[in-house]
C-alpha cells in the first residue's frame, strides 16, 4: 500500500519518513567519505553528516550545451569544519608557488584525504555534473537524490558518479520510476507542473542504465508514495498549469479519465501517488 509522505521530527530538523527510509537504505558508516550530487540544495548532506566522517555537497549544474566549452573547475577549497585545514588539492601550487595542473594540462582534480567525523563541508560546490572536480575513487559513498535524470544526460552523469566512487564503495540513486509495464501517460501531469521534466523512467531502464555504465546492483527498494497535492503544486511554474492538474485529478476522483496519479481525497485534501526507487550499486 502507499506510504503517506508526512513529516516526523529528526535530530535538529524535520525529516520526512522517506528520507529516513533512504538513510536506512544507504547504510552510512562512520568512516565514510561522502559526496552528494543534487540539483539545488538537497537534504542529504545534513541528514548524512552526523553519521559519517566527511560530507561534500555539490549543487550540480546541467551539462554544457553542445558547442559550449565545459571542463572541470580549477580552483575549489574544501574545508573540513573544525580547524583541520583544507583537504589536499592534487596539482596545487608547487614548492615555488606556481599553480599546478592535472595530467595533460587539464584543471586539477581534488583529493579528499582529510576530514573530521561528523563535520559537514561548509563549502557548497557548484560543478558540471558530468565533470566533477575530484580525482578517481575519492569517495566511499556517493548519493544522488532526484537529480540523475533531472540534470540531463543521465548516462554521462552516472559514469561521472561512478568515476569518483572508490572501488568497493557505494553509489545510491533515489529517483522517480514507473512500473516496467506502466504507460508513460503519468508524465503528462509531471510536465504540466515542470515543462523540463525529463520523463519518468521504468525500473528496468534505471537498472539497465546503471549496469551499462559499469556497476553492479546490490539492492533495490521500490515503493509507492502517497502525498498531498498542494505542496507539490507549489513548485509549478505556471498557476494555470497547476489549476489544470488540480482539475484533472478531481475529475478522476469523480470517475473521469485516469491520469496515472491515482488521486483520492483524504480529510478534504487532494492526495496523489508516485513510485520511487532506491538503488544501491557498486563500481565494477
Amino acid at each position: 500500500m502507499p506510504h503517506p509522505a508526512t513529516m516526523t521530527q529528526g535530530p535538529g530538523a524535520p525529516f520526512a519518513p522517506h528520507l529516513r527510509r533512504l538513510l536506512e537504505f544507504t547504510e552510512p558508516d562512520r568512516d565514510d567519505v561522502c559526496l552528494d550530487v543534487a540539483r539545488g540544495q538537497g537534504p542529504m548532506p545534513a541528514a548524512l553528516w552526523p553519521q559519517v566522517r566527511h560530507v561534500t555537497a555539490v549543487d550540480a549544474l546541467p551539462p554544457p550545451a553542445p558547442g559550449r566549452r565545459g571542463g572541470r573547475m580549477s580552483t575549489v577549497t574544501f574545508g573540513t569544519g573544525l580547524g583541520t585545514g583544507p583537504v589536499r588539492i592534487l596539482g596545487g601550487p608547487d614548492d615555488r608557488g606556481r599553480p599546478g595542473t592535472g595530467r595533460g594540462g587539464a584543471p586539477p582534480r581534488h583529493d579528499i584525504t582529510t576530514g573530521h567525523r561528523g563535520t559537514p563541508d561548509p563549502v557548497r560546490v557548484r560543478a558540471d555534473a558530468t565533470a566533477l572536480p575530484y580525482r578517481d575513487g575519492s569517495f566511499t559513498l556517493v548519493t544522488a537524490r532526484f537529480s540523475l535524470f533531472a540534470l540531463g544526460a543521465p548516462d554521462r552523469v552516472l559514469r561521472e558518479l561512478l568515476r569518483v566512487c572508490r572501488p568497493g564503495g557505494r553509489l545510491i540513486i533515489a529517483d522517480l520510476v514507473r512500473g516496467n509495464l506502466a504507460q508513460p501517460d503519468r508524465d503528462r501531469i509531471e510536465r504540466l507542473r515542470d515543462p523540463d521534466h525529463p520523463g519518468t523512467p521504468s525500473i528496468a531502464a534505471v537498472t539497465d542504465l546503471i549496469t551499462t555504465a559499469g556497476a553492479s546492483i546490490r539492492r533495490l527498494d521500490v515503493f509507492t508514495v502517497e502525498r498531498p497535492l498542494e505542496p507539490w503544486l507549489a513548485g509549478a511554474r505556471d498557476p494555470d498549469a497547476a489549476d489544470r492538474i488540480r482539475t484533472a485529478l478531481l475529475d478522476e476522483v469523480d470517475g473521469g479519465p485516469r491520469t496515472g496519479a491515482k488521486p483520492r481525497v483524504i480529510g478534504g485534501e487532494l492526495w496523489f501517488t508516485q513510485s520511487w526507487a532506491h538503488v544501491a550499486a557498486e563500481p565494477i
